[in-house]
């Protein structure tokens, strides 16, 4: 059995030679040595060797006309299972333990079934928030944070689709504090895509005020909602609190771990 430092033993080449593929996969576009060189800190000898030995393992390529480097096949392969394993609910999990703690709110979060957006994940503060939810509930997707957020961010037709049968119903009712027309509800969306986090204070719930938050796969689709509630008393709802810039920090940190890497395309967002 090998020691435990043992264990922590590499092999420098290997570490020196995947500083190129680092650079080809940050650069998002084929590259000629000499570029990819400099970028690696290297001299073109030495990373010349190195890509010879990554194009016989297939990790990189080179066109035969331009002579220009890129990913290879085995390298593709190898990302497309590596996102084959990424469970999001189960990456998400540990920032929501994280969220609570150092917001001390009610964290949730939230993925688009076949209801809606459906609850998943549900971490309670230690003082009571007097809400009906529980794994399974569907939020309103104009009436809550959480559905707020896929109505904002979503451009899913499906979505959009129960977006306006839920403004048709509330424009019918009486007394449904949601949204009436598609006036006021792009009124709220548009708010939510400027501070990229939906709000409700005190509105369909209330005395309880929610922080939304979109978080976006590799595809920079949609693919949960973070939520943050509490009392309207107790729980700051302007823009800048404490409590919304955790939620964003969160959110973005969450979607980086599931390959997001920029602005997501609302045309794109699932």
């Amino acid at each position: 059995m090998p020691r435990q430092d043992d264990s922590r033993q590499g092999i420098q080449s290997i570490e020196v030679g995947v500083t190129l593929l680092q650079v080809l996969a940050d650069s998002g576009h084929a590259m000629m040595l000499r570029d990819l060189a400099a970028a690696a800190g290297m001299p073109a000898a030495k990373a010349h060797r190195y890509l010879v030995s990554f194009m016989r393992a297939g990790l990189v390529a080179q066109d035969p006309v331009s002579g220009r480097y890129d990913l290879g096949p085995f390298a593709l392969n190898l990302g497309l299972a590596a996102l084959a394993r990424l469970d999001a609910v189960r990456l998400a999990t540990p920032y929501l333990e994280s969220l609570n703690e150092q917001t001390d709110e009610t964290i949730a979060l939230a993925v688009w079934g076949n209801l809606g957006p459906t609850i998943v994940r549900w971490v309670e503060a230690r003082r009571p928030v007097t809400v009906n939810l529980r794994t399974g509930s569907v939020m309103s997707l104009i009436g809550s944070a959480t559905g707020l957020v896929f109505a904002a961010f979503s451009r899913s037709p499906k979505v959009q689709q129960m977006v306006e049968e839920e403004l048709a119903v509330a424009a019918r009712a009486k007394d449904d504090p949601r949204p009436r027309t598609r006036a006021q509800l792009e009124a709220i969306l548009a708010e939510a895509r400027q501070h990229g986090l939906a709000r409700v204070v005190g509105s369909v719930i209330p005395g309880i005020n929610a922080f939304g938050a979109p978080v976006y796969d590799h595809e920079g689709k949609l693919v949960l909602a973070i939520t943050a509630l509490g009392p309207a008393g107790l729980f700051p709802a302007h823009w800048n609190s404490p409590v919304a810039r955790a939620l964003r920090q969160a959110s973005q940190a969450l979607s980086r771990d599931l390959g997001w890497k920029g602005e997501a395309p609302l045309s794109q967002a699932g």
